[in-house]
């Protein structure tokens, strides 16, 4: 059987499979805490950060509970528990905690490649949503982590904050808004990619692309055993690892489920995305400099919630409105059609039903 120039049968300390933003985060920390660790990193693509790690891929917001309003819900008694805001603004700012140490050592050397600041607004109509907001900003800036957010129910204000939004509205309307000026905007691609950078320049470890992991299994003389095809040559290798992470975005789970452990069972996925409108008039991009989210209707699912977001993509200023559910038997842009189909197994069956009867209202 014909081979790569990899080693076979090589151990390693870790095997990260998939080149997005968690390999790469995941690959970095442990190099930083321990240099001499083994690390392999595989990625079935030609390079890094070209599914869900793209970032026309995913919404940039990095998750940090300054606008999302679902992390807030009201209770029975009317008040508003920002606990969840907390706990989610929390792990963003560890996040930025890291990439702040990479800058301090010098490993990233311009972070606006990959992060810049916009503000994050959130704005409702009607007057139960209006109170709503009014009372998460009152419960908000009373925490350190949200003291700077601002609220208003004045138009002219909010004409100022978000100008696009705020075209032909009156005062007769009736909304308020919620702002924090700190918020940011993430290419995690970029990131990923800079991230990989650093792992082969200062590291000795590069990802190897065009690399199929076929099946992870458990090895009783080490921990796993990794087999991996070259799309290309289709050459057959076996790697043995001590950890392996499974970091392939929506092509984890067919991979999970040929793992030979019992813990896989009961796991399934219904490939329901989120699709947006990109406006390419350059006059209108620039009268835009903020995240804007709503609020979900009453009973719909949080990736409902309707936002207009500046982005930064490839060094250009960009704006997307969404998202628009859609449907594809595909786990990833680059995957199969028959992705959906391969998934579907005797121990999720049911799981994966009640998933789709209870989210076909999303693709309407």
């Amino acid at each position: 059987m014909a081979t790569s120039k990899k080693q076979v049968n090589k151990d390693y300390d870790l095997i990260c499979i998939g080149g997005g933003i968690m390999s790469a985060t995941l690959a970095l920390f442990s190099k930083l805490l321990q240099p001499n660790l083994k690390i392999l990193i595989l990625e079935r693509l030609v390079d890094v950060a070209l599914e869900s790690s793209a970032a026309w891929n995913n919404a940039g917001t990095g998750h940090s509970a300054l606008c999302e309003l679902n992390y807030c819900p009201q209770m029975e008694n009317g008040n508003v528990s920002i606990d969840k805001a907390i706990d989610i603004c929390t792990q963003f700012e560890v996040s930025k905690q890291f990439w702040s140490y990479l800058v301090q050592q010098n490993l990233i050397k311009n972070p606006k490649t990959f992060i810049n600041t916009v503000p994050h607004h959130s704005w409702v109509t009607g007057q139960d949503n209006v109170d709503y907001l009014e009372k998460r900003y009152q419960a908000m800036k009373q925490h350190f982590m949200f003291n700077t957010i601002q609220f208003s129910k004045d138009i002219e204000k909010m004409k100022e904050w978000f100008p696009l939004i705020m075209t032909d509205r009156t005062s007769d309307d009736i909304m308020g808004a919620s702002r924090i000026d700190r918020g940011t905007e993430v290419n995690y691609g970029e990131l990923t990619k800079t991230l990989f950078n650093i792992l082969e320049t200062k590291y000795d470890t590069k990802v190897h692309c065009n690399e199929e992991v076929l099946d992870v299994d458990p090895d009783k003389n080490v921990e796993w055993s990794v087999k991996v095809k070259h799309t290309k040559t289709k050459n057959i290798q076996h790697f043995d690892a001590k950890h392996v992470f499974i970091g392939a975005g929506g092509g984890s789970l067919l991979l999970l489920q040929k793992v030979e452990i019992k813990e896989k069972e009961g796991y399934g996925g219904f490939p329901v995305s989120g699709e947006w409108l990109v406006c390419k008039n350059e006059e209108i991009i620039n009268k835009h400099h903020a995240k804007v989210y709503s609020k979900a209707g009453p009973n719909d699912p949080p990736m409902s919630t309707p936002h207009l977001d500046t982005r930064y993509i490839n060094g250009k200023r960009e704006l997307l409105f969404g998202p628009f559910a859609g449907f594809s038997p595909k786990f990833l842009k680059e995957g199969s059609n028959l992705d959906l189909l391969k998934s579907v197994t005797l121990d999720n069956i049911s799981p994966m039903f009640g998933a789709f009867w209870h989210n076909l209202p999303l693709t309407k």
